[in-house]
């Protein structure tokens, strides 16, 4: 019998006579990694049935897009724990089915195909691996509750030096980890390789470290510095943090990142830090992604969660999950004065300039951007019309700041967002741990307001134009626009200043508001 084999039946047997319920051990390795391939094994025991449905997830949450990952598995096969092969028939695009007896242990194997270097798509090269568990691990139908073991075998790799990563690692062991289940399995890429860490800072004793590949050259302290000050102000948002420990995970220069319960992985590279337009872009970005582990991952919107890995969790409420992470993402980046007042504005009217300079403003709403986001894109620029689409990266978060000025001036500044956010927390993902739905995000609005936002909604669920001098004026402000000629376009252009008869009441919202 080959050393394999052996040690996978005493494997299930151990497995066998300790557990009840089905197990789920996935091993990744290396050894084509120059040709940009992983190579998986899965090695599953305890389930009470002769067929066995695998499934590989379509899309990974916090990317909006069917991304198709089961296009990228090659040579998929199973044998039993005599190391006999079993039938195999693969019934749709992203469904296996391998036949196997009862209660017996058995072991698929397959390779994934890498070719993208993105932040939503596995890569493995020669000199690291960026592993989206999405794209690499198959979870059994209706059985996402199962826990699962995945151990890292990069010893053929001499620069696959580190790990990076939000699972728990098995006690005692550096290269195996641990998930109490698929969801929180999907929720935590893996970053392999020859990784650097900064150092560290804590937020109210909590460690927040980043890791990272390739992240060029760069004043790191000073970067870390500037970026704990960020993380403070989104924490005194919410005033709580959920998690014994956060991580940064750099996984190279390009474009993007997305947010999960414990970590966030971004595109990154330390060379572009050049300019304070550099910083301002930069910090905005990681505060973004870091105040998603509030906003999408703890207050969600109730169609995210449970996921349909197979056709996608649709909702109308990205605007908040995305366009108030990017207006938050402002405010924390402000208020931890890394950023002058006059640049807040400017990012401000920037997502102004750019909805108002979009034809789509006539015909979609923010309900219908956040709903469509599978068709249209994430920009709503992918669609059959992109004239007909609007961004709630933009949108939104001038809705924010209409939402916030409205509670703030309604309250007598003694409320504002921050204090809906705080509620919405404690309430839904604390209180009631569940979602929550487009009318009890009204409503808390309301609660803080003091009175009916109906009006203010209406820029939510229709194409209304949006009034901004009337809610800038209760924060003493202002809006022009002038004409510029862009590639043969006129377009218009929007500044946000501060008036010059702006009165104390005004004023005293203004510096509430902005930490000033």
């Amino acid at each position: 019998m080959k050393k394999w084999m052996i040690c996978f039946c005493s494997l299930f047997l151990l497995v066998s006579m300790t557990f009840a319920q089905p197990q789920m051990r996935y091993t990744v390795s290396m050894p084509q990694a120059s040709k940009g391939k992983f190579h998986i094994t899965l090695d599953a025991a305890g389930f009470n049935k002769d067929s066995i449905v695998l499934k590989m997830p379509n899309w990974m949450p916090g990317y909006y897009q069917l991304m198709n990952y089961a296009n990228t598995v090659d040579s998929f096969s199973a044998q039993n724990s005599n190391g006999a092969t079993l039938k195999v028939n693969k019934i749709n695009s992203n469904t296996w089915v391998v036949l196997n007896k009862a209660n017996s242990p058995f072991r698929v194997t397959y390779q994934i195909q890498t070719k993208r270097k993105f932040v939503a798509n596995s890569f493995i090269d020669s000199a690291h691996a960026y592993i989206v568990p999405a794209n690499n691990f198959f979870y059994v139908e209706s059985m996402l509750q199962l826990p699962v073991q995945v151990t890292i075998n990069s010893y053929n790799q001499p620069t696959f030096k580190k790990i990076a990563t939000g699972l728990e690692k098995v006690k005692g062991k550096t290269n195996i980890f641990k998930a109490p289940n698929f969801d929180i399995l999907y929720d935590c890429p893996i970053l392999v390789g020859d990784l650097k860490e900064l150092p560290a800072f804590t937020v109210r004793g909590v460690p927040h470290r980043f890791i990272g590949y390739n992240m060029g050259s760069f004043d790191e302290q000073l970067f870390m510095n500037t970026l704990q000050k960020a993380i403070e102000q989104g924490v005194n948002i919410i005033d709580h943090i959920p998690f014994k420990e956060y991580t940064f995970i750099g996984i190279g220069p390009g474009r993007g990142g997305i947010e999960h319960l414990n970590n966030t992985t971004v595109s990154f590279s330390g060379n572009e830090l050049k300019t304070p337009a550099d910083i301002n872009r930069i910090m905005n970005f990681l505060s973004h992604e870091y105040f998603h582990h509030y906003n999408v991952k703890r207050i969600r919107p109730v169609e995210l969660g449970p996921f349909d890995y197979d056709k996608g969790s649709k909702t109308t409420q990205l605007w908040i999950s995305e366009g108030l992470s990017v207006y938050f993402e402002y405010l924390m980046v402000k208020r931890a004065k890394i950023v002058d007042r006059q640049t807040f504005l400017n990012n401000l009217a920037n997502n102004i300039t750019a909805h108002e300079n979009n034809p789509g403003k006539a015909f979609q709403s923010l309900l219908q951007a956040s709903y469509n986001t599978w068709s249209d894109g994430p920009f709503g620029t992918s669609g059959l019309d992109k004239n007909k689409a609007i961004s709630y990266y933009d949108k939104g978060p001038v809705v924010g700041m209409i939402l916030d000025l409205a509670i703030r001036d309604a309250s007598k500044n003694q409320f504002s967002l921050d204090h809906v956010m705080r509620l919405m927390y404690q309430e839904y993902y604390q209180r009631l741990q569940r979602g929550f739905t487009d009318a009890e995000f009204q409503a808390a609005c309301e609660q803080m307001a003091g009175k009916s936002l109906a009006n203010e909604f209406e820029y939510i669920s229709t194409t209304k134009q949006l009034d901004y001098q009337k809610y800038l004026g209760y924060a003493g402000l202002t809006i022009d626009s002038s004409e510029l000629e862009k590639a043969g376009q006129k377009k218009l252009q929007y500044k946000i200043s501060v008036l010059p008869s702006a009165n104390n009441n005004q004023l005293t919202i203004l510096n509430s508001w902005l930490g000033d």
